[in-house]
């Protein structure tokens, strides 16, 4: 049943209410992955004006340099939460086989061990970030003259937002599980009003600095973590966290891991290839790598409906398996692809037109040097988001992997993708005439490259027999297509 519905579980002690949750085994397919994806995908969005208001309001009021030295700390930040992030995604996986096998007892035990697993990880993290800043900086050969600026910002946002960033993700990636992609969409979106106006208050009324920028998004993140944990508390969740109740699950924590830590240790590589990129960026000086973070700052939103589409698919597949729906993956996989590219096609043709007016939005234009950036940032745009089809193939192609727990070879894929492929011809072009244009073409390589692996990997069908539940019958006949063989690894 599709939208929201209600289910009285009994247990030993308590009855929970299953609301706002999406059971994502019935209906047509298209429809039912677009409903799930847009509240990520809207989400996701305010999610990463977190990063462009910092850039847009550190660019204008503080400078090209501050502009440099925000972008020069993500790519770090990313480093340190890569493997968080992939735990998120496997405790997702697991949680929507579980809930769309109707095993509601083991939904909340893995629930409680994920949160319990981040928020020990974002204390880590936190004071990794601390400690040793400033000499990561140094190690990615930072110029000088931004070191200061990125130390004191990076310090600041990891000391004080790891925890609730990492807390508020765990909740989210569970709460997508069970099927309820809205809830934490709207407390993103009253989380993201605020750090804009933080944002403007603390650096340009207050005069705070660069260290204004942190910790406006450090209030807004703490508040939306707490809303969301308000919300959990208040509607009587599946999912409700309680202090004095909550259980750490070794088999949800092990399958966790096996379904994550392939994710895990790719987006951490990952992390390591942008830091890698950002080294060679590094060389080219300031006007560059304030381009290559505004620019990326507008990439992310291009790439954000092939991310999330390709995270809707994967809930809707775990779902699915866990289900015994077979019969519906194959056609969510080709309705997914087709609203990922012409939604790429779109934000594409609005990138061409209008690339330099948006990047002018970083930099004070009246400053000499901001032409400069403005040309080297447009340029990017125009290499990278001509290529995105692929990209939004490559990424789709994951989505269906992950949701059936299949990690490790995408993982693989991605990893030689990138350190065989773009970084080392990022090196050798930029080494050339085509100087910080070869790092831009050396991005689209590598993901020609990554969706080659993931098409051959997809054809070969060994990704369904990494499945965390699986079942005795065969899939039941589509009965939509009842020419269809029962044998669904051998119909892809």
């Amino acid at each position: 049943m599709s939208g929201f519905f209600y289910v009285s579980l009994q247990s030993k002690k308590f009855n929970y209410y299953l609301e706002y949750m999406k059971d994502l085994t019935q209906g047509k397919e298209a429809s039912v992955i677009f409903k799930f994806a847009m509240p990520m995908l809207i989400g996701n969005v305010f999610q990463q004006l977190y990063n462009m208001v910092d850039s847009i309001v550190v660019g204008q009021y503080l400078g090209r340099e501050a502009l440099a030295a925000v972008g020069a700390s993500f790519p770090i930040i990313f480093s340190l939460c890569a493997m968080v992030i992939g735990l998120t995604i496997g405790g997702s996986v697991v949680v929507s086989q579980y809930f769309g096998a109707k095993q509601y007892d083991k939904v909340r035990r893995a629930s409680d061990t994920i949160n319990i697993t981040l928020f020990l990880a974002g204390i880590i993290v936190a004071l990794a970030g601390w400690f040793f800043s400033e000499d990561l900086f140094k190690l990615i050969n930072l110029p000088e003259e931004i070191i200061p600026d990125a130390t004191e910002y990076f310090s600041i946002l990891m000391l004080t937002s790891a925890i609730p960033m990492f807390c508020y993700n765990g909740v989210a990636a569970v709460l997508r599980g069970i099927g309820n992609s809205k809830t934490p969409l709207y407390f993103l979106i009253l989380s993201t009003a605020l750090n804009a106006g933080l944002d403007y208050l603390f650096v340009a009324e207050f005069g705070w600095g660069i260290k204004g920028a942190a910790w406006a998004t450090t209030i807004a993140t703490l508040l939306s973590w707490l809303a969301t944990l308000a919300y959990l508390y208040y509607t009587r969740s599946l999912v409700r966290l309680s202090l004095f109740n909550l259980s750490f699950d070794k088999t949800a924590f092990r399958e966790s891991m096996r379904i994550g830590l392939p994710s895990g240790v790719q987006q951490t590589f990952v992390g390591l290839g942008s830091l890698a990129l950002m080294v060679i960026v590094n060389q080219f000086g300031v006007n560059t790598i304030a381009a290559y973070t505004a620019a990326g700052r507008v990439d992310m939103f291009v790439a954000m409906p092939a991310m999330n589409f390709a995270a809707a698919l994967s809930g809707f597949v775990g779902q699915n398996i866990g289900a015994g729906r077979y019969d519906r993956i194959k056609r969510g996989l080709k309705s997914t692809l087709i609203m990922t590219n012409i939604t790429c096609i779109l934000t594409t043709l609005v990138m061409l037109l209008f690339g330099k007016p948006i990047m002018r939005l970083f930099v004070d234009t009246s400053v000499a040097d901001s032409v400069e950036v403005v040309r080297i940032g447009y340029e990017y745009l125009v290499i990278i988001c001509s290529f995105y089809f692929v990209f939004c193939s490559m990424f789709t192609l994951n989505g269906v992997m992950r949701g059936a727990g299949a990690t490790l070879i995408p993982m693989f894929i991605t990893l030689f993708g990138l350190w065989f492929v773009r970084v080392p011809v990022a090196w050798l072009l930029s080494q050339t005439k085509m100087a910080e244009t070869g790092i831009w073409w050396s991005i689209v390589v590598g993901w020609v490259i990554g969706f080659a692996g993931a098409y051959i990997y997809y054809k070969s069908g060994k990704w369904m027999k990494k499945a965390l539940v699986h079942h005795r019958h065969a899939p039941e006949e589509d009965v939509e297509n009842p020419d269809v063989s029962k044998d669904f690894t051998a119909r892809i």
